[in-house]
């Protein structure tokens, strides 16, 4: 023990002594002062009152040029979103020549293999992750942090990711994805579902139409993040299990998300694009129930319903699987139940305080060891994977304002609607109207076209709206190579084309 100590301490050293040594430059000084980064959007020059938007954003690149470069980032790494089946199969491709190698090298020793290491390949391991939609956003922001301490400085960098960028988000939705996975909740969630497809009998078709509306209408009371993973465990369960055609898979995903985006507009504390806007501009629960609560309940049901006539012969086809016998489960107590609903609530109602939301989280995980008879496993892998997504897309999200704001400041209201959901379709939505807030002299009018616009083309892209990723998760093992952007961007559009009508004509 004497003799390891002083390593101990050495490297106890270096990993904190050193590392401040070397960003004071070896002088026992202040910090060198952080550049501000990025540009405060009222920190650029005026232009003319009648300069156009290429005019307004040509004269912000060359007062930043940086701009450009951290846009082209996020634009690249938008295109690997649309990459990453086809990177997904290059890896399947790479382990499987692999292991072909590997079950040839030791057919020539003549070796069980036992003695062998892992058959782990590098390059397809890598693909694989390179592949994996949730980390694309994560993989491109370490480029963009490496970029912005070459051009700024590595303080500049830190202190943007670490300091600027609001995870509240990601934090919320990690967590809440959670607890709405837990064995108690998702009973209790198929009891209110089932309520509703006993109506149709139970069939699939039942399911199909219980879970697509009454789910999203859930969301406005336990958020959307809830409503996706309850939506999409139950659609897992009781529809893709029944292996529908690849058509009315991408019909449902895609009606699905855009569903869940428009369903949680009912309150002003459900929908991430609507909790951007609410404080600022004063929207309350009755505000948004006069002027989302119809128009969103009426899209919801006019869509479903068009899929139902669209793809009604194959979804009345569709047979539910004979049950098999299973051993009886333990029923879950009632006070069980609700104290995870308990928790949920103090989740949603701390969903600005992340240091309250965690601490919130962790005695969760203690009272579900305690009650572990009554629980599944707690699932974070999912969760984790979907907030690492949505962090690397605040993080590129935050330094898109300087071409965002312009665009949403020069249209009007029908323009200003077609382009929020346009724009959504590449950012987060919740982006957009948070950009909509800075726009100074925004009319009420040109508000609600902003929100509605957003909260339309919540389910164009997997990247369009928060809850998104974690339907993307549950749901792309029943899709070969996983979700395509170009499938769920074609089963999303009927939808949102549906939606947009009635949110302008009504």
């Amino acid at each position: 023990m004497t003799t390891r100590l002083p390593r101990y301490l050495c490297l106890w050293l270096a990993l904190t002594v050193c590392p401040h040594l070397w960003a004071a430059g070896g002088k026992a000084s202040s910090p060198a002062p952080v550049e501000l980064f990025p540009m405060p959007l009222d920190g650029y020059t005026p232009v003319a009152v009648d300069a156009g938007i290429v005019e307004v954003i040509k004269h912000r690149a060359s007062e930043e040029p940086f701009n450009v470069f951290v846009t082209v980032i996020f634009a690249l790494a938008v295109l690997h979103t649309f990459m990453t089946a086809r990177i997904r199969h290059w890896s399947h491709v790479i382990e499987e020549r692999h292991a072909v190698r590997l079950k040839k090298r030791i057919q020539e020793t003549d070796n069980d293999g036992n003695d062998q290491p892992d058959g782990v390949s590098f390059w397809g391991q890598t693909l694989h992750f390179m592949g994996e939609i949730e980390a694309v956003f994560g993989i491109w922001a370490f480029v963009l942090f490496i970029a912005i301490g070459w051009n700024k400085g590595l303080d500049t960098a830190i202190h943007y990711i670490g300091e600027d960028v609001n995870f509240n988000e990601a934090i919320f939705v990690v967590i809440i994805m959670t607890l709405a996975s837990t064995r108690p909740v998702l009973k209790l969630a198929e009891r209110c579902l089932r309520f509703f497809a006993q109506i149709g009998k139970g069939t699939p078709v039942a399911w199909w139409l219980s879970i697509l509306i009454i789910a999203p209408l859930m969301g406005s009371f336990i958020t959307e993040p809830a409503a996706m993973t309850i939506a999409a465990l139950l659609l897992a369960s009781q529809f893709y299990a029944l292996k529908p055609s690849n058509r009315l898979k991408y019909g449902t995903i895609g009606l699905l998300f855009v569903n869940i985006s428009i369903g949680g507009t009912l309150t002003h504390f459900a929908a991430p694009p609507v909790l951007m806007v609410a404080g600022a501009w004063g929207w309350d629960m009755a505000y948004m129930m006069t002027h989302f609560g119809l128009k969103s309940a009426l899209g919801i049901l006019l869509a479903t319903g068009t899929y139902l006539l669209i793809f009604k012969k194959e979804l009345f086809a569709l047979k539910a699987e004979t049950p098999t016998r299973k051993r009886a489960e333990e029923p879950i107590p009632a006070w069980v139940t609700a104290v995870h609903l308990l928790f949920l609530a103090f989740t949603v109602g701390m969903a600005h305080h992340p240091a309250l939301v965690v601490g919130g989280f962790l005695f969760f995980l203690a009272f579900a060891q305690a009650t572990a008879h009554h629980q599944s496993k707690v699932e974070l892998r999912m969760p984790m994977l979907v907030g690492f997504f949505l962090a690397g897309l605040v993080i590129h999200g935050g330094l898109q304002g300087w071409w965002i704001e312009p665009v949403l400041g020069s249209l009007g209201k029908v323009p200003l609607f077609v382009g929020a959901t346009v724009l959504t379709a590449f950012n987060d939505n919740a982006l957009i109207t948070y950009l909509a807030t800075l726009v100074p002299e925004l009319t009420d009018e040109l508000k609600l076209a902003v929100v509605k616009g957003a909260v339309a083309g919540g389910g164009l892209t997997v990247i369009a709206n928060a809850p998104n990723p974690a339907g993307q998760s549950i749901l792309q093992r029943h899709f070969e190579d996983g979700v395509s952007p170009v499938g769920l961007l074609l089963g999303s559009l009927i939808p949102t084309v549906i939606v947009g009508t009635v949110f302008l004509l009504l």
